[in-house]
């Protein structure tokens, strides 16, 4: 392999990895509403994708360069999901269910957590049912802090879309939603 095959092979790689980054990344953004900025990253997505395309293709005499594209574009899900899940975009709602609601609830204020807590009778005993509004960096921290109270507590998290977060609307710790 000579230099300038070895050097695009390279370049398509990095351009791959690059593309397929920024589209992992702006599909969370789709998901999550957030238009402009999806928009922005798939500017530069496309433009990069059409680059390292049209050399693979206009370059079939070195099927390396194939290869190269294959290799950028498993390193780019990776390195976007790992980007992604450091970045942790949105809110998210954990709702926690737990027999001991007092403790939980007591543990979370403690913490500084908003929640709402809710009663609920089962067949065979009481329950409570914790629902908690947290930046999504901040939902496995909230888990362990319930856990620490109620081991048994089991926990259903899901992403917040369209909601305005209650910090946003100005209430405050401890203050009823």
């Amino acid at each position: 392999m000579n230099t300038t095959v070895f050097f695009t092979f390279c370049l398509i790689v990095l351009a791959r990895i690059t593309d397929v980054t920024l589209d992992t990344i702006r599909t969370v953004a789709i998901v999550q509403g957030r238009r402009e900025f999806a928009a922005v990253l798939g500017f530069f997505e496309a433009v990069i994708y059409v680059s390292a395309i049209a050399k693979v293709l206009l370059n079939m005499n070195h099927p390396v360069y194939a290869l190269a594209y294959g290799i950028g574009f498993a390193s780019g899900t990776f390195l976007g999901i790992t980007i992604e899940q450091y970045l942790a975009f949105g809110d998210q709602l954990a709702t926690l269910v737990t027999h001991k609601g007092v403790a939980v609830a007591n543990a979370l204020r403690a913490a500084g957590y908003r929640f709402v807590d809710v009663k609920g009778h089962t067949a065979d005993s009481d329950l409570t049912l914790v629902y908690v509004e947290v930046p999504r960096r901040q939902a496995q921290k909230l888990i362990r802090e319930a856990r620490t109270a109620d081991d048994g507590c089991f926990c259903i998290v899901n992403d917040v879309r369209l909601a305005q977060s209650a910090a946003r609307r100005g209430v405050s710790p401890g203050q009823t939603l």
